[in-house]
């Protein structure tokens, strides 16, 4: 009998969602096992009982003083060191960075980036992001990674936006965040459209209808020939 899958997924609020990730892993035949550390659940010793641990954003700083924070990033090295599927998408691309040596910093001008914004494929990310350049956005800070990553894509605002190392890999943007999500955080966050370098609401709704399945499918593809390829 074939053992099930099971996909360790990190989040960081009580009503944090898994969005199309989660979804798209389930599709695949993953079970979802949700941790959230900075509510007081612990990760596991060891990745011998998952087959791909995923970092969500959140709210809080990678920079933070706060031992939630410390002990995510530290614990990714067991993610690392597993040579398993490690993702980690905005603050948990920035943590990584954090461990591997990097660091994360606001914009030069302080402002934010949110809404729907264009990356910048290099050579080594051109393949990845054929499909689909344009992503949704939603953080001030950004990361820096060392010279052992393979930077992926840049930004105009924040120089890095994507890159890998070995298994695993950083993103600062959101594929996982789908229309419920989107309409949840333009709620729950809503003041932070007033920050610099937000998009407004209709904006970023007239771009969730342009943009958003093709964000979907191309989702699919980062998973199937990047993230979880054998």
């Amino acid at each position: 009998m074939k053992q099930e899958k099971k996909a360790l997924i990190i989040l960081h609020q009580q009503r944090s969602s898994y969005g199309d990730v989660g979804i798209k892993l389930k599709e695949r035949g993953f079970k979802i096992d949700i941790k959230k550390p900075s509510l007081g659940d612990k990760l596991p010793e060891n990745m011998n009982d998952h087959d791909v641990a995923i970092i969500y954003g959140g709210p809080m700083s990678a920079n933070d003083n706060d031992d939630a924070i410390k002990y995510e990033t530290d614990w990714i090295s067991t993610a690392l060191e597993s040579k398993k599927p490690f993702l980690g998408i905005c603050l948990g691309g920035q943590m990584l960075a954090n461990n591997l040596g990097g660091s994360v910093q606001r914009a030069h001008d302080k402002s934010h980036e949110i809404g729907f914004f264009d990356i910048i494929p290099n050579e080594e990310g051109l393949e990845i992001f054929q499909p689909q350049k344009t992503f949704f956005q939603w953080h001030n800070e950004g990361f820096t990674v060392p010279s052992s990553c393979k930077i992926l894509a840049r930004g105009e605002k924040f120089p890095e936006q994507a890159f890998q190392y070995g298994k695993a890999y950083g993103i600062q943007f959101h594929p996982e965040v789908n229309l419920r999500m989107h309409l949840a955080w333009l709620y729950y966050a809503a003041y932070k459209l007033k920050e610099p370098g937000a998009q407004t609401r209709i904006k970023q709704l007239n771009l969730r209808i342009k943009h958003g399945k093709k964000i979907n499918m191309w989702l699919d593809h980062f998973l199937d020939n990047y993230l979880l390829k054998a």
